[in-house]
């Protein structure tokens, strides 16, 4: 048997593969395994922010010569290191970080911490959302992960987007029963397709929660280290939240690796017994390239997201030239960048033509797709993928 012939007798999944074998990974490129290249618009959405297997990252990650393992009883050094990095990038208050494997344990985390915290059992979040695949993860993504599974979380209310007045005004009128644990939101949906809120309405929410005590999280598994042209999105609407969720990129992808970062009043609500245990959060090969990774991107922060914001007027630009089979509106935040159809399918169409051509890029619902490209892609390598966009629209 091939690989595919024994990923699909062997490995479980929701749905049948993307039909690439990656057997490397360099920059802005994958390679299958007969050597044919890719140019990667996805990165593992928004895993590879800085590029993969970066030089820098990969030489520390070789030279590491630390602990096999660390049991979470235990202290150890490159955790408090990472923390302090944590709290020295993230905004507001936030300066106490508690260990995770990836973003849907980061959520779950929180989600427990602000129930810890306030003593109540609700939440509110965003109608079609995505937050993990832990059940209380589910229970404030979708609703329609209620199809599937009849004991998620009760009391989680949802508000459909558009983002505007009228929808803060919502959760503006929920929160005064006073009953709702946290507001859960990414500040740009990047799993809607990059929906973008208007600012008025994170004014009104994030005044309303601190009103009714009700603690705000900001979901940044996709949106953090420098997607949307800011290290972190809620920058772009001054929010300063009460528990900031972290994963995906940042560790560059050269390690599974998720924080949730919180002030320390709501910290200190976890403290008691056996409150948060995790088995593998923070693993210390993981820890180094994280550190690394971060490192990084705060030395080139400048160059990187100049380079992002060049990226992506040109690919914005240039969507809005493309003759598209169908209307279309793009939605983009720095490099997340999504663009919508009014008609379901051929979205899906256009990502299996450029699979064939070599690009690849992904959907966040059945009516568009999105584009997440590295910060430090060159501009040769983005004209080249949008050349054989361009071609595939027909």
């Amino acid at each position: 048997m091939d690989t595919t012939q024994k990923d699909k007798k062997y490995l479980g999944r929701d749905g049948p593969p993307s039909p690439v074998t990656v057997a490397r990974t360099k920059g802005s490129y994958v390679f299958d395994e007969k050597g044919r290249r890719y140019i990667d618009f996805y990165m593992g959405w928004c895993v590879g922010n800085i590029g993969w297997s970066l030089d820098e990252v990969v030489k520390k990650v070789k030279a590491f010569s630390g602990p096999t393992y660390v049991a979470p009883t235990y202290v150890y050094k490159g955790w408090a290191e990472l923390a302090e990095l944590f709290a020295a990038i993230a905004p507001g208050e936030l300066t106490k970080s508690f260990r995770a494997t990836g973003g849907t344990e980061a959520v779950e985390i929180a989600l427990q911490a602000a129930m810890a915290h306030t003593k109540r059992s609700k939440f509110i979040s965003i109608e079609g959302s995505y937050h993990g695949h832990s059940i209380g993860a589910m229970s404030v993504g979708s609703s329609g992960f209620r199809k599937w599974y009849k004991n998620l979380l009760p009391g989680c209310h949802k508000i459909d987007i558009p983002l505007d007045e009228v929808a803060a005004r919502k959760v503006e009128r929920l929160l005064r029963k006073r009953d709702i644990a946290a507001f859960i939101c990414e500040p740009v949906i990047c799993n809607l397709g990059v929906v973008i809120p208007e600012k008025k309405f994170f004014t009104i929410v994030q005044a309303a929660c601190k009103k009714y005590r009700t603690l705000f999280i900001a979901d940044e598994v996709a949106t953090g280290f420098g997607r949307t042209g800011k290290m972190f999105a809620c920058e772009h609407y001054d929010l300063k939240p009460d528990i900031l969720c972290l994963a995906k990129g940042v560790s560059g992808g050269f390690g599974a690796l998720g924080a949730t970062v919180m002030t320390p009043e709501v910290a200190k609500s976890f403290e008691f017994d056996f409150s948060f245990y995790s088995t593998f959060g923070w693993h210390p090969l993981n820890v180094e390239a994280t550190v690394a990774s971060l490192r990084y991107l705060r030395k080139n922060k400048k160059r990187l997201f100049k380079n992002g914001a060049k990226l992506s007027d040109y690919i914005q630009k240039r969507l809005g030239r493309m003759d598209f089979q169908h209307p279309v509106k793009i939605n983009a935040k720095g490099l997340a960048i999504g663009v919508e159809f009014g008609k379901a399918g051929y979205s899906n169409k256009i990502i299996r033509n450029c699979l064939k051509n070599g690009l690849l890029i992904a959907n966040a619902t059945p009516t568009n797709f999105v584009i997440y490209p590295a910060l430090n892609m060159t501009l040769k390598t983005a004209r080249e993928g949008m050349d054989i966009l361009e071609k595939c629209i027909g």
